[in-house]
């Protein structure tokens, strides 16, 4: 393979890696309160029931 080949797959490879590393860098963790967890598992457990009722 000629140089220039091997050239663009490191760019591409770095673009990749690098663009993953600056959305894990930059993404932000959601705080729930105790409150919030529990409408959400009723939430889940809700769609899950009527999932399982639609199959």
């Amino acid at each position: 393979m000629p140089w220039y080949a091997w050239l663009i797959l490191v760019v591409a490879i770095g673009s990749i890696v690098g663009g993953l590393m600056m959305l894990r860098d930059t993404a932000n963790k959601v705080e729930l309160t105790d409150e919030e967890r529990k409408r959400v598992a009723a939430r889940n457990a809700e769609a899950d029931a009527k999932e399982a009722q639609d199959r």
